[in-house]
């Protein structure tokens, strides 16, 4: 399940750090100055000549990856003449490399004040204080670096990179765009700029430049992954070309694989207890913790041995509550896909559970692998990732009628009763409010959906209502700056005026929850419904109207509400879905007795009924696993 800021298309980050790092090193060889060094050195048995020389072997094992010897010879240098900015500047480097970016900045900070006019220096001292979160310094060192060289191209990558963590989206594409313009078909930036561009709404062209990052790195399994993501959210999302792009990841990197699949092991013991493997780069907090927390918290330990194999980056607060909850965890992201299939295998995993699909962090290589004999997807979204060694995806009757077909899909559909998730929010403690309208004396709708959902079709829904509702008000969530425009110009081209459009002011967690007690009433998008964000919606007490699509990806609010028995929220058409927001709107007594008793409804229901969802999915594990033992 995606965040609010929508999926982060992953950038070849490996790339970017290859060829900008080599670029700085033989940026700082090209700027070494004997001079600066000449009477320093009068004091001492080497010569000139000497350290300059074992600096540039030290440039030579820095760059080969021989990062002890380096250092050892960077160390070395600094031990005779300890005002070496050169060996001071790339000593900082090895250190952020490590992960010592408090030691790399004191480093880069005293070479910089031996050789303040160091571009490469400045450049990396930014990337230093980025990694501690000090993104203001970050972006004063990069600005620097670009007003002494405005060619640096790693000084740009970097900036750009910094704006785009700090949601200044224009501003970052067109850092990005300087770069590509001083290196042209550069991977890492064409990959960089496509997700710039995706989180601004500009899908076409972020599609476009994934091509040409696909066509530059056929071999990179994370840029086809990145390609589908981006097809699966276009608003006019074309099923064939999502098929034909899962299909051909599979070509490229499954099938190479199936000629050394070997034989499973475990005994067909149909009855036995099970070894359950959980495979994400997100266990922490985002999306997926509300829906994981409270299955594994209700998993039958006696029947069910369960293991996360977890390629997270930071562990923050949510890793320590799943920690906490199962058998066995393994820390993976150092291991390479072949490693950790090999891993599962000798862990004797029964059934393994991929979380991520074809999301950012993804480990689809390994399940190519088939390291355990059952396979499942689930969760990321509702849909196919196209592998044939997948064998099941979760999903109910809602999302997938009986008679439904996926032409895109290898997974067979394994429909659950009730509801394909359980919700529980376990870090929130915001209240529900009273009904904003009661005092504000008009009614405010609201969606809080990844600003990718809002494309033409869902807007003009959006004006529809805005238009039904006399004086109502809408709040969105869309990034700072063109997103926004664009939405203003959108609404005032359908005479609603400026005054009746507000944005969303998200920092904490808390602070993004407390958004709804502004809101009286949510829209829900379309083609892509919302999932996450409706769960979060109705638990802060706000009822959301959703248009049930064509689409899987359009039957998430039909699923939720479903499962709640709320089938006054669910419509078929645009018609439909304005005539509910206005009968809704005009019933203030309603919308207040609904906002003081959505929550308990929700607890009450299946939605939120753990230990139901943990025996429905583990009757599921165990009769895709009966059936593999079955089978000959």
């Amino acid at each position: 399940m995606t965040g609010k800021r929508g999926e982060k298309i992953e950038a070849t980050l490996r790339a970017a750090i290859t060829y900008f790092f080599s670029s700085a090193l033989r940026r700082q060889i090209a700027s070494f100055r004997p001079s600066i060094f000449a009477t320093d050195f009068r004091s001492t048995s080497m010569s000139l000549v000497t350290i300059q020389r074992a600096f540039e072997i030290a440039v030579e094992h820095h760059q080969s990856g021989r990062l002890g010897e380096a250092e050892a010879l960077y160390r070395q240098i600094l031990s005779v003449q300890p005002q070496h900015p050169g060996a001071l500047h790339l000593l900082g480097v090895l250190a952020h490399t490590a992960g010592r970016h408090a030691d790399a900045i004191g480093f880069i900070q005293q070479a910089l004040a031996l050789d303040s006019q160091n571009a490469s220096a400045h450049s990396n001292l930014g990337e230093a204080c980025l990694a501690l979160g000090r993104t203001d310094e970050a972006l004063v060192h990069y600005r620097r670096a670009l007003e002494l060289d405005p060619r640096f191209a790693a000084a740009h990558f970097n900036l750009a990179n910094a704006l785009h963590h700090q949601g200044h989206l224009d501003e970052a594409a067109t850092e990005f765009r300087h770069t590509l313009a001083l290196t042209p078909q550069e991977p890492c930036v064409l990959s960089n700029l496509s997700s710039t561009l995706a989180e601004l709404g500009q899908l076409d062209e972020a599609i476009a430049l994934c091509h040409e990052v696909v066509r530059l790195l056929p071999g990179e399994p994370a840029v086809h992954s990145n390609l589908v993501s981006l097809l699966r959210l276009h608003p006019s999302a074309n099923a064939q070309a999502l098929a034909e792009a899962q299909r051909e990841w599979g070509r490229q990197f499954a099938e190479p694989q199936s000629a050394t699949l070997k034989p499973h092991t475990n005994p067909r013991d149909p009855d036995r207890r099970l070894r359950i493997g959980y495979v994400s780069p997100d266990f922490r907090v985002h999306a997926t913790l509300f829906f994981l927390a409270p299955l594994f918290q209700e998993h039958d330990h006696r029947q069910f041995e369960i293991h996360c194999y977890s390629s997270v980056a930071r562990s923050d607060e949510g890793t320590e509550h799943l920690r906490r909850l199962v058998d066995v965890w393994h820390d993976v992201r150092h291991l390479s896909d072949s490693e950790l299939a090999e891993t599962i295998r000798a862990d004797a995993i029964y059934v393994l559970v991929d979380l991520s699909m074809h999301t950012s962090g993804n480990r689809l290589p390994l399940f190519a692998r088939k390291p355990a004999p059952v396979q499942v997807s689930w969760l990321a979204y509702v849909g196919a990732t196209g592998l044939a060694a997948i064998d099941y995806r979760i999903t109910d009757c809602y999302f997938d009628p009986p008679a439904a077909h996926d032409a895109g899909a290898n997974e067979k559909p394994f429909r659950l009763p009730n509801s394909w998730c359980c919700y529980q929010p376990i870090l929130d403690d915001v209240p529900v409010n009273a009904l904003p309208a009661l005092s504000a004396g008009h009614v405010t709708f609201g969606c809080l959906n990844n600003f990718l959902k809002l494309n033409e079709s869902t807007l003009t829904r959006f004006a529809g209502v805005l238009q039904a509702v006399e004086r109502s008000r809408l709040i969105l969530l869309a990034p700072i700056g063109s997103p926004r425009q664009c939405l203003t110009d959108f609404f005032h081209e359908h005479g609603i005026t400026l005054d009746r459009i507000d944005f969303a002011i998200v920092g904490s967690r808390a602070d993004y929850l407390r958004q709804y007690h502004r809101i009286d009433l949510a829209l829900d998008t379309l083609p892509h419904n919302g999932m996450a964000t409706t769960c979060e919606t109705l638990w802060m007490g706000v009822p959301v109207i959703t248009q049930v699509g064509a689409t899987i990806e359009g039957r998430a609010g039909l699923s939720l509400l479903s499962t709640l028995g709320l089938p006054d929220l669910i419509t078929h058409s645009a018609d439909e879905f304005v005539s509910a927001a206005r009968r809704l709107a005009v019933d203030l007594p309603t919308l207040a007795e609904w906002r003081a008793a959505l929550r308990s409804k929700m607890q009450a229901s299946p939605l939120m009924d753990a230990p139901r969802f943990a025996r429905n999915i583990e009757a599921a594990y165990r009769e895709m696993w009966r059936k593999w033992c079955e089978a000959k």
